[in-house]
């Protein structure tokens, strides 16, 4: 299984920028498919963003769209989220998922199977 690892939340101000990291160990990197989720208090997890193995293949809510960008890098084992022009409805604990299944919905939460402890993200107006 792979171990994963946030960092980069915190408190910023609105129109701000945070990019959030997200640290893999144990297998192969390059073998999983990985997502950016959030969920606020009260709500359900949502997908935010979501990248294919190679990077080739690249997803975004549509709440995110224009302003949030997915990255990895597989030498480094890492995926990263660029997040601009934040808004205060964008507060929310952020994880990164891992899975190595083969499906046709890369956006549902569902389908991952490994993920991070989470970090949180607040956005004040």
């Amino acid at each position: 299984q792979v171990q994963l690892v946030e960092s980069g939340g915190g408190l910023v101000q609105a129109g701000g920028s945070l990019r959030l990291s997200c640290a893999a160990s144990g297998r192969t990197f390059s073998n999983y498919a990985m997502g950016w989720f959030r969920q606020a208090p009260g709500k359900e997890r949502e997908t935010v963003a979501r990248i294919s193995r190679n990077g080739g293949i690249i997803a975004y809510a549509d709440s995110v769209k224009g302003r949030f960008t997915i990255s990895r890098d597989n030498a480094k084992n890492t995926v990263a989220l660029q997040m601009n022009s934040l808004k205060p409805e964008d507060t929310a604990v952020y994880y990164c998922a891992a899975t190595d299944l083969v499906v046709i919905n890369y956006m549902s939460p569902n389908v991952y199977k490994y993920w991070g402890q989470g970090t949180q993200v607040t956005v004040s107006s």
